[in-house]
Parts: structure tokens; sequence; C-alpha cells
């Protein structure tokens, strides 16, 4: 229990402070490029995340998971030489991808934009940014499949700091080429995006250096390992791709599937406005939602992927050892980890999300974007349990399930989706996209519930805990805008958002925090005291 927690918390850290920073950064960033700017960035890393998916064809995590289970069996041989193999892998369907990508870019463009007139974004500014974002598939395949190695061994450090240092170097070379590009050169919105795009490939040069420094330091820990081990099973390469591929494919769905609902917007948003006659707010909307806002959306969902990544190798330890009883806990453990974490920042979220978005990005067509925010926010959570759910059934040898639910999620996504905009506009995007991962998460949960006859009563019963505590924070935020309102003017001005968001985030939080830990509620779920709380709560 112990060990999915550390690897929890350090990879939940790093990817935290990987996405806060993803989302500081948008707030120059906008500044700079605007709407305009945040959509045509988004359209680029939608297939670009697709590619990286597919190149990777779920390669890194099924990595971990094989590694993991013959280190479990005291084999350390044929885990090396399965990575060693798939480095070579790796590097050859990274450079398909980049091809494809490359190639495809002029195609893409045309199929997202289809009336150039009435916006500002042409199809040749799309086939640009993507193709400029394709460079980075030469080199990230073979980068992921280091981390997975790393976290087949239950060691989540050479992930974690390759994951910050990754963003910081992208994030930084973004902001200085927009900078340089639009103030300082006077250039164009569509080339300070494709500069920023290629801040991926830069990002992931550094990524590269720390996991080669990491590499050097425990290879000999690692060979060491294999001299010393008495038994392998001495697999046949044929044998050692076969069980691979059995692993990795769900992988690669599971990982596409967020970019795979945003690719069906990128489809169908700007065509079905232009149906109904308001094609002058979809660059508005769609940056507000599928960019700028996911963004802040995405933030509690990294509770969830750093849970994911700690969980497979030590669920799936468990299970081929046969270990019912910690199995059970684990997996409980990890829903209600994620509940009782993302539950109320989604709910917070949504309760400040007019405020929350002016803080950022000004204030600005607030009532478009802060209103579709407060919307999308409840997906924050799906996101996160979906994300989880396959993991479990990965760990438990149900990865193949999740092709099931994720194909389910994206067929009501595709047969809703025109619908819904036509009958609630924008908004209709979000509908669509709530009711196509609930329908992914339902099934997951489904199958692990008839796959290992899971009781999910404690998770059940912990869940209405949390949805009291969560409802009294909301309370309280109410509370704080109704009386912030009668002096503050959060709602035209900048400064009194940032106010309101900082009263509301710190007395929500504080009592959500002060509920669960004074009914023990959050050392039952992380299994041991919240020091920090501790200190905090009993003075």
């Amino acid at each position: 229990m112990s060990n999915i927690v550390k690897g929890t918390m350090l990879l939940t850290s790093a990817t935290f402070l990987s996405k806060f920073l993803g989302m500081i950064y948008v707030i120059p960033f906008n500044a700079l490029v605007g709407e305009t700017g945040g959509t045509l960035f988004q359209f680029a890393y939608t297939p670009y995340n697709i590619l990286i998916s597919i190149s990777t064809i779920g390669v890194p995590l099924a990595v971990s998971k094989f590694v993991s289970k013959y280190n479990a069996l005291g084999d350390y041989e044929t885990g090396m030489r399965m990575f060693k193999a798939g480095m070579m892998l790796m590097a050859a369907t990274g450079f398909i991808a980049f091809l494809t990508l490359f190639f495809s870019a002029g195609f893409l463009g045309e199929q997202m934009i289809t009336n150039e007139e009435a916006g500002s974004i042409t199809a040749a500014d799309v086939a640009m940014v993507i193709r400029m974002v394709s460079v980075a598939l030469l080199i990230i395949p073979s980068m992921s499949i280091v981390r997975g190695f790393f976290q087949g061994h239950e060691s989540m450090g050479p992930t974690a700091v390759s994951q910050v240092v990754e963003q910081i170097v992208r994030i930084g070379f973004i902001l200085i080429a927009a900078f340089v590009i639009k103030v300082v050169l006077d250039g164009s919105t569509t080339i300070a995006v494709g500069f920023s795009t290629f801040a991926a490939f830069i990002g992931a040069l550094a990524s590269c250096v720390v996991l080669w420094v990491y590499w050097r330091r425990r290879k000999n820990h690692l060979y060491t390992q294999i001299h010393q081990q008495r038994y392998t099973y001495d697999l046949s390469m044929k044998s050692l791709f076969v069980e691979l591929f059995r692993y990795a494919g769900p992988f690669v769905l599971v990982g596409v599937a967020t970019p795979l609902y945003q690719l069906v917007d990128q489809f169908t948003f700007e065509r079905a406005m232009t149906a109904i006659g308001k094609r002058d707010l979809f660059e508005i909307a769609n940056a507000g939602i599928n960019f700028y806002g996911h963004k802040l959306v995405i933030i509690p969902v990294t509770i969830a992927t750093g849970l994911s990544l700690a969980i497979i190798p030590a669920l799936t330890k468990t299970f081929t050892q046969n270990n019912r009883l910690l199995m059970n806990q684990q997996i409980n453990q990890a829903l209600q980890i994620v509940l009782v974490l993302v539950v109320p920042a989604v709910a917070g979220l949504s309760m400040l999300s007019n405020v929350a978005y002016g803080s950022l990005y000004g204030m600005d067509n607030i009532h478009i974007t802060g209103t579709l925010l407060g919307w999308y926010a409840p997906a924050g959570l799906l996101f996160a349990l979906f994300t989880v759910t396959s993991s479990i059934l990965q760990g438990i040898n149900e990865q193949r399930f999740a092709i099931v639910s994720l194909a389910g999620g994206l067929l009501v996504k595709v047969l809703f989706n025109i619908q819904m905009i036509h009958m609630f506009g924008a908004k209709g995007v979000i509908f669509s996209t709530l009711l196509a991962v609930g329908t992914a998460v339902a099934l997951n949960l489904w199958r692990i519930r008839t796959a290992i006859h899971f009781p999910f009563r404690q998770t059940f019963k912990r869940f209405l805990l949390i949805g009291i505590f969560t409802g009294i924070m909301c309370m309280a935020i109410w509370g704080v805008k109704a009386v912030s309102g009668t002096f503050l003017a959060y709602e035209t001005s900048r400064v009194s958002a940032i106010l309101v968001l900082m009263t509301g985030v710190g007395i929500g939080a504080g009592i959500y925090l002060w509920f669960s830990y004074q009914s023990t509620l959050l050392e039952r779920v992380l299994g041991n005291r919240v020091k920090v709380l501790d200190r905090l709560f009993q003075k």
C-alpha cells in the first residue's frame, strides 16, 4: 500500500507541477496570441497527441507492466531484452508517425477549416503548425519507453524529474519564441504559434538528457540483478512481442481517449456552429473549452494520471501473486484517492468558473468562456475515473475491455456531438463529452465488478461522505461570492476576480479539508495521517 501511495504522490506531484506550469504559461501566451492563437495551437496538438499514442502503440506502459511481472518472478534479463527490443521498435514507429503527420497536414487543415472567410484561421495556417509540431515524434516514442522501463522497476523518479524538466524547457521556448516573434519582430500569430508547437521537440530533447543521466547512474545495478538471477524464462523474440502487444493494444486507446474526443470536435464544431449561424463564436468557444478551459479542467486529472502510472506495476504484481485481499485494497484505495481529491476540485472549479477564467485569461468574453468552463469542469472527474479504471483493468489483465469502453464512449461522442451543438450551441460540445466519457467509465466499473467480483460498497459509502463535505464547501463558496459581490465588481474587474478566486479557494479548500481531516476520511483513504494537516488543525 505504501509503495502505491509513495509512487502516486511522486508522479502526481511531478505531473501536477507539469500541468500547473502548463496552465500558468497560457496566461502570457493568451496575452500574446489570444483566442485565435489558442485555437490554432490546439488544432496542431490534438492530431499530434493522437499520433504519439499510435506511434508508441501503448508500449511504454506495457513495458512497465511486462518488466514488473518478470521482476516479480525473479527474471530481470527478460525485462531488459524487452526494453532493448522496444527501443528499436519505438525508433521505427516514431519515424513513421512523423512522416504521416507531416505529409497529412494539408489534408487535416482543409478538413478542420471549411469556412475561412468567417474567421481569421485558414487551412494553410493549420497545416503549417501541424508540420512544426510533427518533428517531436522523431524522439518522444523512444524517450517514453525509457520512462516505462524505470516504472516497471517501481522507480518513479526518472519519469517525474524528466517530466518536469521537459515541461520547463518547452514552456520557456514557447514564451520566448512567441514574445520575440509577436513583440520584437511584429510577426504573425501563425508563425508565433508554429514555433510554439516546435517547442515540443526542444522539451523532449531536454527530457532525453535527464533520462540518460539516470540510466548512467543505475545501469550497473540493473545489470548486477541480471547476473545474480538464477532462472530465466528465455522467451523467444516472437514470444516477447506477442506478450507485449497483448498488454500494449489497449494502452494506446486509453492514452488517446481525450485527444480523440477533441478530434471529433475539430471536425464537427466549426461546421455545426456555421450551420446554426454562430460561426463568429467558434474560435472563442473552442479556445475556451478545448484549450484554455481544458488546461484548468485537466489539473485535477493529474492525480489520476500519477495514480494510474503507479498502480499498474503494483497491481500487476499483486494479481500475478493471486493476493486477492491486497488487490481489493489497492483498487479501493485507487478509486477513493481520485474521489476524495478530484470531486471537491471539480466542484470548486465549477462554482468559481467565471472568476477563475477571468483571473487567468482576462475578462474579455468572460460571459461566454466562464460559463462554458463551469459546465465543462465536471468532465475532470470523468476523465480521472476513466484513466484510473482503465489502469485497474490493465492491472487485472482485463486490458482488452478498455477497447470496448473507449469505443462505446467515442461512438456516443460521434453520434451526439452535432445534435447537441444544434440543440445547445457551444455547450453541446461539453454535454456530448460528458455523456461519452460517462458511458466509458460506467462500462469500466461494470467490467471490474464482473471480472473479479470486486465489492464497491466501501467506495460508495466514502463517496457519499465526500459528496456531503463537497456540498458544504460549495455553500461556503456561494456565500463568498454573494458577500464579495456587494463590494467587488468581480464580473468586470480582473483584480476583483483574483481576490474572489483566492478567497473562494482558500475558504472552500479549508472547509473541505477540515471536515475530511476531523472525520478521518483522509487518513482512511491515504492509509496514513497527513502530517501537514496534523500541524494545521491540532493547534
